[in-house]
């Protein structure tokens, strides 16, 4: 299901979820502001910047700049955690040490010592977490997740919630969340709940009243 006629604002440094049964939109939302599909009409703005207007090598340039995380964790079989985390950003130059900071990430997340195991070695949260550490090698400041704990019991999804929460407070991210679990939803600061690709409610959680427009934004749509 496509977006169709929908306006949303983002504050920066929120933790927002994306609520819907099944072709609401959630996954299309997440990809349009993500750039990984592109908009028919409309203008997306993340943080001053008009993906929609982005010309190809540009879109690559922003695309490095948004971590993501997926229900399937996506890793490499053959690669350690530690190769797998270092992954996105191997064919460039940054300015950091990769495998310092893959290693930092790593026990960011919980994982030290696991730094060499393969993903059939580990449990699928403990990959939900190099997912994470992965998405994060770059220094995002905008973390899309979509149904990272769609994969997960209850209790390690509500290990992966706590951390991703933790993580946006340590690091100052804005978190776009796709859930159509209402315990996870009813954690983060705002719910916005789709039909259709069109917003059925929005609702700011950490007052139970709809978000004021004067927030200082990191993401802007109107599709």
């Amino acid at each position: 299901m496509a977006a169709d006629d929908l306006s949303l604002e983002v504050a920066a440094g929120s933790f927002t979820a994306v609520t819907g049964p099944s072709g609401s939109g959630k996954s299309t939302l997440l990809h349009l502001v993500g750039a990984i599909e592109t908009a028919d009409a409309g203008t997306i703005v993340v943080d001053g910047v008009e993906v929609t207007g982005l010309r190809r090598k540009q879109l690559s340039e922003y695309r490095r700049s948004v971590g993501f995380v997926f229900q399937r964790y996506h890793l490499l079989p053959a690669l350690s955690a530690l190769d797998n985390v270092i992954a996105p950003v191997l064919p460039f130059r940054v300015g950091f040490d990769k495998r310092a900071r893959a290693r930092e990430l790593l026990d960011a997340v919980g994982l030290a010592g696991r730094e060499r195991s393969l993903p059939a070695q580990l449990s699928g949260g403990q990959q939900q977490r190099v997912a994470i550490a992965r998405a994060l090698i770059g220094g995002p400041r905008l973390l899309l997740a979509d149904e990272p704990t769609g994969n997960l019991d209850s209790a390690s999804g509500g290990q992966i919630l706590d951390l991703l929460l933790d993580l946006r407070d340590e690091r100052g991210m804005t978190v776009l969340l796709a859930t159509h679990e209402q315990a996870i939803a009813a954690r983060c600061d705002r719910m916005i709940r789709l039909t259709d690709g069109r917003i059925e409610e929005d609702v700011d959680l950490t007052t139970g009243e709809s978000p004021e427009s004067t927030l200082a934004r990191a993401t802007q749509l109107r599709l």
